[in-house]
């Protein structure tokens, strides 16, 4: 007797379409708010460390001189405070997931050369400009002082 109780349940999810999806012959919909991943725009990033500051795991690590910015995805949980840090909006969160690893890494992404070149090239800019103003702070002075003497 007590399976008469569930015929009108079964007989109401015979006429339904299947609640459950066709994951690997449709692609996955994550929810509006789901936190997905992190990812970067290397390219864009300026290295400030904003980001690595704001880590509260310290997930991540930021090295200005070579150009690279590691994230271990072990150790994130997709807070998002690295993104709302950011000052060049180079971070963004994405839906979906990483592939899962046999073991814990971390992956490392590396400015392209050219990006490297043209910073490089803008710090030399900023650096002759900064040596010529100090030039002309210096020959000012002196003028100042030659002119206060005689």
């Amino acid at each position: 007797m007590a399976v008469m109780k569930f015929i009108p349940e079964a007989l109401k999810n015979l006429f339904r379409q299947p609640v459950t999806t066709s994951y690997p012959f449709e692609p996955a919909e994550y929810p509006e708010r789901a936190r997905g991943h992190i990812e970067i725009t290397i390219d864009d990033c300026i290295g400030c460390g904003m980001c690595t500051r704001a880590c509260p795991l310290g997930a991540l690590k930021v090295d200005k001189n070579e150009g690279t910015w590691e994230i271990d995805r072990f150790d994130c949980v997709v807070c998002g405070y690295c993104v709302e840090k950011c000052p060049k909006k180079c971070l963004r969160t994405a839906p979906g997931y990483q592939e899962p690893e046999p073991g814990k890494t971390s992956q490392l992404y590396k400015k392209s050369e050219e990006a490297l070149r043209l910073e490089a090239e803008k710090k030399a800019e900023a650096a002759r400009k900064a040596a010529e103003a100090k030039a002309a702070m210096e020959a000012k002075k002196k003028a100042e002082q030659s002119s206060a003497e005689a």
